[in-house]
């Protein structure tokens, strides 16, 4: 049986932007004299992943070592990278090399939503247009829909352990519980508490379940400062108030909360730059 094949760049590059992961696209833009690639020859470079390549040695592995500079420092945008094959990268083709790097963040911000169930699904399908990475965890075992394998910067995850679910989330994400069981939310506001470094945490219910958990909470040793930091109830229409409940409105109420506190970045799939500041680079 053959083995599969490598992805390439345009490739790599397609799924990477999709899911909204952040990476580099590095392209040789020019050249001169003996060189190991054309101008055009293009690699995507990620924390720990390079699709395709430049040609191999020691400038490639430099661009890979900027690239991952800039992705680490969250440094954005585009650079130009200048290589004397003969100098700087100490190769005995002798030419000299242009590379072009352009890094993007990935997704504007990270939500994670545990639960698959009503208002969990809604919560996707009203995520799907904004430029968000949305981490969707349910303990069941096919429980999420056929159609969330093929949405772009949509995650699903099994995940019957709560401590590990949340220990495996993105420093700045943004928390959503609504799972099918009250002791399994429990454990989830807990273990999220405990991370101590969520952008926000919201748990659907009403005021009456809040009050249990927060007390189980307090004598769990979580103080008061971190129990102010839940919302629960999430959205205006789950709040208990007599509004409309039904899953759609609830969702829709959570997602209005949440838009001021995930920001309004930019999609990291919208490439391209300002003539102006394209002949400053090359300048």
């Amino acid at each position: 049986m053959s083995a599969q094949r490598p992805e390439s760049w345009h490739e790599a590059l397609h799924r990477l932007q999709r899911e909204g992961l952040p990476h580099a696209l590095a392209t040789q833009v020019t050249s001169a004299g003996s060189t190991p690639r054309e101008p055009g020859a293009r690699m995507v470079i990620t924390t720990d992943e390079v699709f395709d390549t430049l040609g191999g040695g020691t400038f490639e592995w430099q661009t890979i070592e900027a690239a991952r500079e800039r992705l680490a420092s969250g440094t954005l945008g585009m650079s130009l990278e200048a290589f004397a094959l003969g100098g700087r990268s100490g190769q005995c083709c002798g030419g000299f090399v242009n590379v072009l790097l352009e890094v993007f963040p990935g997704s504007a911000a990270t939500l994670a939503i545990f639960g698959a169930g009503h208002v969990g699904t809604e919560l996707v399908q009203l995520a799907a247009p904004l430029p968000w990475r949305v981490l969707w965890h349910d303990s069941r075992e096919d429980i999420f829909p056929a159609w969330a394998t093929d949405q772009p910067r949509l995650a699903c995850r099994h995940a019957p352990d709560p401590q590990a679910a949340v220990a495996a989330l993105p420093a700045g994400s943004h928390a959503l519980v609504l799972t099918h069981d009250h002791a399994e939310d429990r454990d989830l506001i807990d273990a999220l508490l405990k991370r101590g470094d969520m952008a926000s945490i919201g748990l659907i219910g009403s005021k009456s379940k809040w009050a249990s958990f927060r007390s189980r909470l307090n004598d769990a040793g979580h103080d008061e400062a971190a129990l102010a930091t839940v919302r629960c109830p999430i959205g205006v229409a789950s709040g208990g108030t007599g509004g409309d409940k039904t899953p759609y409105a609830i969702a829709l109420a959570a997602m209005a909360e949440l838009l001021p506190l995930m920001g309004s970045a930019e999609r990291a799939d919208r490439r391209g730059l300002d003539p102006a500041e394209l002949r400053r680079v090359f300048d």
